[in-house]
């Protein structure tokens, strides 16, 4: 577990579990905190590794960004959500945030399959998700915003119809953290 525990991963940590608090409270991510991680991030790499660390930081935004700006423009989720995982992306580098990726889509899935049982709202969310398979399709026609997440935001009824991203790459980290040291643990 030692070789776990890293600078980067104490401060991508640290400012995911923030992150998840503001989320869960106000569902929001605030660009104080994910502005910040990515340039801190892709400083460290550059200045601890070199040209390699600041190449696997730059691959890790990239990856963070991409994997979620699809969601971001049809709707889905707040651009906070995705400048978290490219500012994860700048510390943790390529590999390890695909899996926290793969780990925070995991815990929004079963999220939003508790939520939609829990509120009864399947013939809406299957109006729903028409509406997003439909903004797929006209991706290049139409760009996304943050209003359709800010109108949901207001909703009094939010708890029951959001999921808040930050704390599901929370959960990701922790499990893609877990699945490490099980991996590299001796036998």
């Amino acid at each position: 577990m030692a070789q776990l525990v890293t600078v980067p991963v104490v401060v991508v940590f640290v400012t995911v579990v923030a992150m998840a608090v503001t989320d869960l409270w106000q569902f929001r991510v605030h660009n104080l905190l994910t502005l910040p991680l990515l340039v801190s991030g892709l400083i460290y790499q550059g200045v601890a590794d070199g040209t390699t660390g600041l190449v696997n930081g730059l691959l890790g935004v990239l990856f963070g960004f991409s994997a979620l700006i699809v969601f971001w423009m049809m709707g889905g989720i707040g651009s906070g959500d995705v400048k978290l995982l490219a500012g994860v992306g700048a510390w943790l580098g390529l590999p390890l945030t695909f899996y926290v990726f793969i780990g925070s889509s995991l815990a929004a899935g079963v999220y939003s399959i508790v939520l939609l049982l829990m509120s009864r709202r399947l013939r809406e969310t299957w109006v729903n998700l028409q509406i997003a398979w439909y903004r797929l399709k006209a991706v290049g026609r139409y760009l996304g915003s943050d209003s359709d997440v800010d109108a949901a935001v207001t909703r009094a009824d939010r708890r029951q119809r959001l999921v808040p991203f930050a704390a599901m790459v929370a959960i990701g980290l922790i499990g893609a953290l877990l699945a490490a040291w099980w991996l590299t643990k001796p036998s």
